[in-house]
């Protein structure tokens, strides 16, 4: 359960909930993310039954990744929470803020 929270498994299933996606096209739309974060995250994915991983027997051999029906059914919870950070952004940052000046030694 862990895993769900994770800023790259969310990025990553954003990514695939658009449609199945090789590697590098997964490493080129993640924004910021390593090829060894990419890795990991997409092996404990697959793991964890959200991410299934298909090898096609080609020349050169071609590897595509796709959401099982349990990766999809987080699709929309995911976006649930992306719109509510986009709706809270700014009573967040005055909270921190306000937070950090009255924690703050005073000079």
């Amino acid at each position: 359960m862990d895993r769900v929270g994770d800023r790259w498994t969310v990025l990553i299933v954003g990514v695939l909930s658009e449609g199945d996606a090789r590697f590098s096209q997964l490493l080129r739309h993640v924004e910021g993310v390593s090829q060894k974060m990419l890795t990991q995250t997409l092996r404990g994915l697959e793991r964890d039954g959200l991410v299934r991983r298909t090898v096609h027997p080609e020349v050169p051999v071609r590897v595509e990744y796709a959401l099982t029906a349990a990766g999809r059914s987080l699709c929309e919870p995911l976006r649930a929470l992306k719109q509510w950070a986009t709706d809270h952004v700014d009573h967040v940052a005055a909270s921190q803020e306000a937070y950090d000046n009255a924690t703050s030694p005073a000079p």
